[in-house]
């Protein structure tokens, strides 16, 4: 992370600086979009956005990192163990909840916010399809919506947080949406089918049928027509959660529009490969993110010229050196 964004975000501790640091290289490593749009916040909201970043791999690759050697007894034990410290605001010695601590505390974001999002990852430890709708939503809530009211007080808004917020969760339902359909063959991999079942099988599709598809690299046209359906869902979710970014401070708009654009074309690109989901992955161009990105930049920085950038919501750096998560007191 570099020293201006530190420095503008007030955190001046060095082992508190050296757990930022560690989530913002796990961001750039893994989430190439979603770091490419936080490059398009101003300095002072990058390490926490970093931090919630840092927090959810964590808990993701306790329960992806499918070895040999580890049973899914090992992986729930690992999950809990987080809990417990994220509980007791126990940072020591692990620079990701150090920092996500320190983010927690200094915005107040919620504490149950993080319980529905562990939640959710506990339910992948055991859950492997859903029958309807409102089951996969109850686990989108605590897998990605929770994301993005954790980041609102983040991003600040020009109104009150309640009326902001279910633009902020649509969004992040939004991206999940679009992560389950962009990468159903590598789910089925792991023997997890993120659609729900009743819909699929309006479609006359099943579990079967879609590992049939995995296996032979190919789209059977009933296959087709139930991903186009989610496809779909997923753009009108799209096109609600962009009616909220008016509701974030100025300064903050980039950067959502931004990924929400770069997000939403990975439906696109789903659609222009004819939903072929099976042996290849639907991506943006590096090109395309870079455009995006770019003119994001341009934008960014003259909103945070003009004095009206900043309205309300998020907080002024506080340019002390720790609270009550900080590596020093825990």
């Amino acid at each position: 992370m570099t020293r201006t964004e530190l420095e503008a975000a007030g955190i001046t501790d060095p082992r508190l600086q050296a757990s930022y640091q560690a989530c913002r290289l796990l961001n750039a490593r893994h989430g190439k979009t979603f770091f490419l749009a936080t490059r398009l916040l101003a300095p002072d909201q990058r390490p926490a956005v970093h931090a919630l970043y840092g927090f959810a791999r964590r808990a993701d690759d306790i329960l992806d990192e499918f070895d040999q050697a580890r049973t899914v007894a090992d992986r729930a034990a690992g999950l809990e163990l987080l809990a417990r410290r994220f509980a007791a605001a126990d940072g020591a010695g692990d620079p990701v909840l150090a920092a996500v601590l320190h983010t927690a505390d200094r915005y107040a974001i919620a504490g149950h916010l993080f319980d529905a999002f562990l939640a959710s990852m506990r339910m992948d430890l055991s859950t492997t399809d859903y029958p309807d709708r409102a089951a996969l939503d109850r686990y989108v809530y605590g897998s990605a919506e929770v994301i993005g009211l954790q980041l609102l007080p983040i991003l600040g808004t020009t109104e009150s947080a309640t009326a902001a917020a279910p633009y902020a969760a649509a969004l992040g339902k939004a991206f999940q949406l679009t992560n389950f359909l962009r990468d159903v063959d590598e789910d089925l991999a792991r023997g997890r089918v993120y659609l729900p079942a009743d819909e699929l099988a309006a479609h006359n599709v099943d579990r079967e049928l879609l590992l049939w598809c995995s296996r032979h690299r190919r789209v059977d046209p009933r296959v087709r027509e139930a991903l186009a359906a989610q496809h779909e869902i997923t753009r009108e979710i799209y096109d609600y959660a962009r009616a909220g970014i008016e509701s974030l401070v100025p300064r903050s708009r980039p950067c959502v529009a931004a990924a929400l654009r770069l997000y939403s074309e990975i439906l696109d690109r789903i659609e222009d490969n004819d939903f072929q989901v099976f042996g290849r992955r639907a991506r943006v161009s590096t090109a395309r993110r870079a455009r995006v990105g770019g003119a994001g930049l341009v934008r960014a920085w003259w909103i945070r010229r003009r004095p009206e950038g900043r309205l309300r919501g998020a907080p002024e750096p506080a340019h002390t050196s720790g609270t009550t998560a900080s590596p020093e007191s825990t």
